[in-house]
């Protein structure tokens, strides 16, 4: 059996203990904040003899967002405009991308801190009839008093599925990526669809194969901007491998020892589901009954 959550860098299971998540309303510890000071995909720290921490004097707005409890202490989180120079002891660091460096931790709360600020900016205004919103109190809900309709934080999901063939994977390159640049095939949930219905799509869509015997694998919070990443596996079912031409300009079959240098990004669900389930690509023989489900 698979663990309820796995310690992948963003998901809030692998902060454990120390952090503990606080919506508006909820009481906050009488003690000195840290700061999640996010600039772009960048975290603000102090970077001192190798020493990397959250700063606590960083210049803030009036009233910045508190969106937990670190180490007995407040988190506040609030955003600085990407043309702000940073100078020591302060540091921006990515938490995203080829250049980031922060720790699994500190990356994931830079994470969280981004996807709540994130909403906070695209929930000031009611969708229906663009009047200004309000909190609901106890959640990070809003409420529009004009209309009376209400919303809640917009997660995506988007499915990533391994597909194996004998000791063979399926891996895609999207349009504009560099040469060697691979990944398993992605997309988000469309209307009307279960998980593993999306899954038969998307790699009918990007690669032209058929799949079967789909099994859920497990998932990750992916903060650019607010998706829910959620992980299959699945068995090559029939067809020949034909990439889309638009989204993706190739797919292949590779072998453990052929892989491309680049096969998902190093913190992602993607990369962990090929260490975990696609590094010896043994399967056993394709099952020709109908067990697919989550």
């Amino acid at each position: 059996m698979l663990p309820i959550a796995i310690p992948l860098t963003f998901n809030a299971e692998l902060l454990g203990t120390e952090f503990i998540p606080l919506r508006p309303g909820d009481d906050i510890p009488d003690r000195p904040p840290f700061q999640a000071v996010v600039q772009g995909q960048s975290l603000i720290v102090r970077e001192e003899d190798e020493d990397v921490s959250l700063p606590s004097d960083y210049p803030s707005p009036a009233d910045p967002l508190c969106i937990g409890v670190w180490k007995g202490r407040p988190v506040v989180a609030f955003t600085i405009p990407a043309t702000e120079a940073i100078r020591p002891p302060y540091t921006a660091v990515p938490f995203h991308g080829p250049e980031a460096r922060l720790d699994d931790r500190l990356s994931t709360l830079a994470g969280l801190a981004g996807q709540v600020l994130h909403w906070e900016r695209r929930s000031r205004f009611c969708s229906v009839c663009g009047e200004g919103t309000e909190r609901i109190a106890g959640t990070w809900g809003k409420r529009c008093p004009s209309c009376g309709d209400e919303h809640f934080p917009h997660i995506h999901p988007c499915v990533i599925v391994l597909v194996r063939r004998g000791e063979e994977v399926l891996l895609v390159r999207h349009r504009g990526r560099g040469e060697g640049r691979y990944s398993l095939i992605a997309g988000f949930l469309d209307f009307g669809e279960s998980l593993e219905e999306c899954v038969r799509r998307e790699v009918r869509e990007e690669a032209g194969v058929e799949v079967i015997n789909i099994r859920y694998l497990g998932s990750q919070n992916w903060p650019f901007p607010s998706q829910q990443m959620i992980g299959f596996a699945a068995d090559y079912a029939g067809g020949g491998v034909r990439p889309d031409g638009v989204e993706i300009d190739d797919a292949r079959w590779f072998t453990a020892d052929g892989l491309p240098a680049y096969h998902g990004s190093v913190r992602s669900i993607g990369r962990w589901i090929m260490q975990q389930f696609g590094a010896s690509l043994r399967v056993d023989p394709l099952r020709t009954g109908n067990k697919e489900g989550v």
